[in-house]
């Protein structure tokens, strides 16, 4: 129950309309090609009559985020994971009537009982994969957002903050850079390599020391993460951010070289983010 009462965390899409026809095609592609239900016993033309049903499927789709969607999203607040999910039921439902109804024109049977259940059965059906597959893609486009607002905080305040890396060696020299200049640090054998901008462009230096002793000496930067076993990261500097669960791949500044985030640390970066 505490779930289904938390504040919904995505943001209206801004191409629902183009979501709505993709999940018209979406339903042209699972009656076209994989002919499930029957389908495949149709004698006719398979291709119109699964394009008929997409195409309902999608105008089904804009209608009730026109008239429902919108309208709630903007009048309730603040809209909860329960809101959501009665709405996705309710957009099913309106789906499994419209497809009964052309079910009935285009085959000529009665509408029935029966027919209704079986088409909300698999509306219902089909709907979960496809609600499943939507929430993981705007779940996608909220961590991308979270990453755009985390970038363009580029730390003003921390312009002309310097943090020191102290090498271990007995004559080692320690780094000493603006904290904004510093890119990803990478754990290589008994050294650290750190990446960091100078004069605008990326240059790497070894250390002797380890990425447990860079925490430490970091450890007051909020934007500092470890995003794997051997490498350190400056949130700041992240220009693009590619991957899933599994993992993702990191771009920092001027740097081309991509630095992973490990699956054990994915749902840090994601806590981090949000």
């Amino acid at each position: 129950m505490s779930l289904l009462t938390r504040t919904y965390p995505f943001q209206k899409s801004e191409h629902w309309l183009r979501d709505c026809l993709a999940y018209g095609v979406a339903i042209w592609a699972i009656l076209y090609m994989l002919q499930p239900f029957g389908f495949s016993g149709y004698q006719g033309n398979k291709f119109l009559v699964a394009a008929l049903f997409g195409i309902i499927t999608t105008c089904c789709c804009a209608i009730y985020e026109w008239l429902v969607f919108q309208h709630l999203f903007q009048h309730i607040k603040p809209w909860r994971i329960w809101h959501q999910g009665l709405a996705i039921l309710g957009l099913l439902l309106f789906i499994a009537i419209s497809n009964c109804v052309l079910f009935s024109f285009i085959f000529g049977y009665p509408i029935t009982l029966g027919i209704f259940i079986s088409f909300l059965y698999w509306t219902l059906a089909i709907g979960v994969f496809i609600s499943a597959a939507t929430v993981g893609i705007n779940y996608n486009r909220f961590l991308r957002r979270k990453m755009e607002a985390l970038l363009s905080n580029t730390s003003e305040e921390q312009k002309d903050i310097l943090v020191t890396i102290h090498d271990t060696n007995v004559r080692g020299n320690d780094l000493c850079i603006p904290i904004n200049n510093l890119l990803y640090v990478e754990a290589r054998k008994n050294n650290v390599c750190v990446c960091h901008l100078k004069d605008g462009k990326p240059v790497k230096e070894e250390i002797h020391t380890t990425l447990t002793a860079v925490m430490e000496d970091l450890k007051d930067y909020e934007n500092i993460f470890r995003c794997h076993r051997s490498f350190v990261v400056n949130v700041n500097n992240i220009t693009s951010a590619q991957g899933n669960s599994n993992g993702y791949q990191l771009t920092l500044g001027a740097c081309h070289d991509s630095i992973p985030v490990s699956r054990s640390y994915v749902p840090q970066l994601k806590a981090f983010i949000a």
